[in-house]
């Protein structure tokens, strides 16, 4: 059997951009674990930006006046896209725990599973999203529709999490806050490897 059911991945996608309160509701009662979820949706999901990413950079790159194209070296954008790859799966999971941590401060339930269902399929938008990346100077699309991730965020703390709705706003808003410093550090780890992949042979154009 497919590691990934394809027809299934796709359904869900569309369901949870273009249907979020119906299809979070569908999500609450689904039998899951964490491993299911990593190996069906986070996985292959997550894939999407860094993949296109190191296409994007090595084939297209980025016109920028009196400098002309920049692009990066194969063997540099693969490192970096294999670091932004392993960097975003350890995010959505240290994200769930930020989320089943909180769920009590705003009447919820813990539930670690319940979390990371949130924490992924809230990400969809952004990693569907990365698909932008192919064309470098398209990314801003790609932060945009991160935006509609925190909507679904929003959307799916009550139902999973049991939060009250009049609480989803506040839980949504620090749960948010706490994430951004969680991707700032992650973004620091990232830079920190910026120095070595210099020396793996730098910009071309």
């Amino acid at each position: 059997m497919a590691l990934v059911n394809r027809v299934a991945l796709v359904s869900r996608v569309k369901r949870i951009l273009l249907q979020p309160n119906d299809e979070w509701a569908v999500i609450d009662t689904e039998l899951m674990n964490t491993a299911t979820l990593y190996k069906t949706y986070i996985i292959p999901l997550a894939a999407i930006a860094p993949v296109c990413g190191a296409i994007g950079w090595t084939v297209f790159g980025v016109s920028l006046p009196f400098t002309g194209t920049i692009r990066l070296p194969l063997t540099t954008a693969l490192t970096n896209a294999a670091i932004g790859y392993a960097l975003a799966l350890v995010g959505v999971f240290v994200f769930a725990l930020i989320i089943d941590a909180l769920a009590p401060s705003f009447s919820g339930q813990r539930n670690q599973v319940q979390a990371l269902k949130v924490a992924a399929y809230s990400f969809t938008a952004s990693w569907v999203g990365g698909v932008f990346t192919l064309v470098p100077a398209l990314s801003i699309i790609a932060l945009l529709c991160s935006l509609y991730s925190l909507y679904l965020l929003y959307a799916g703390l009550s139902p999973l999490m049991k939060s009250p709705k009049d609480k989803a706003v506040p839980y949504a808003i620090v749960v948010i806050l706490v994430g951004i410093v969680l991707f700032v550090l992650l973004g620091a780890v990232r830079m920190a490897f910026l120095p070595s992949m210099a020396g793996l042979g730098g910009f071309r154009m």
